[in-house]
């Protein structure tokens, strides 16, 4: 039975793959019966626990509820989305965000529950280092504004470089992550060389400071609350 739960979970999951906009795109006539019949077994799965469970325990478990909601909104989802379909009308499934429900809730699922609980439960203590990570982040992005928003610079690609602050923002976060360097600091560093100190401060303070601290706030509230799951 585990094994069966975990494969129609497995499947479940995998449609994203293959429904529209998708990497391997099949007919949603094929992806749906796929989707209801893992519906199907997930309820009778969920019916075969209520068989063996008495009524007042099974309905004040909040994962038998969630399971519940998840199937519900599922088969509503499929339903409107086959209608729109066939009047040629452009819409998305939105139900796919409740799919990870099914692999978190089921009894068999003890030990990635107790996983997922550890992560929420490490998410508000790293509320302030994420914090002041992102006030750094601003403050970055509204000095790059200051310093190059009026030089009338340009990227290789003709655009003007750095003049919006949201685009700003966005570039430097993604700096954080060096995917971009050096190339958004060329059109700054060709205007002058003195300019790659900004991004070479911004570099240090942000990813190997901030991202250091926050990855080790992370691991040590992680693992305290995995051990005091575990114990």
């Amino acid at each position: 039975m585990r094994t069966a739960t975990y494969f129609f979970i497995f499947l479940n999951l995998s449609l994203a793959v293959f429904e529209e906009p998708a990497v391997y795109p099949l007919p949603f006539l094929v992806t749906s019966l796929v989707e209801v019949l893992c519906l199907l077994v997930f309820f009778g799965r969920l019916t075969h626990f209520a068989k063996v469970t008495h009524r007042t325990v099974f309905w004040k478990d909040t994962k038998n509820i969630c399971i519940i909601v998840a199937i519900l909104l599922s088969l509503t989802d499929l339903a409107i989305y086959g209608i729109l379909r066939i009047y040629s009308v452009k819409s998305i499934r939105w139900s796919r965000i409740v799919r990870p429900i099914f692999l978190i809730n089921f009894a068999e699922s003890r030990q990635i529950r107790r996983a997922f609980r550890s992560i929420r439960n490490t998410l508000p203590e790293i509320t302030y280092v994420f914090l002041l990570f992102m006030f750094s982040l601003l403050m970055f992005s509204l000095m790059a504004l200051k310093l190059f928003g009026e030089r009338n610079l340009q990227t290789a690609e003709g655009l003007p470089y750095f003049k919006n602050y949201l685009e700003i923002v966005f570039d430097l976060y993604v700096l954080v992550t060096t995917a971009n360097s050096p190339d958004v600091m060329m059109p700054a560093f060709d205007f002058s060389s003195w300019y790659a100190l900004f991004f070479i401060a911004f570099v240090i303070v942000n990813t190997y400071i901030f991202m250091s601290l926050f990855l080790a706030v992370v691991y040590n509230n992680y693992k305290k609350h995995l051990k005091v799951r575990v114990g």
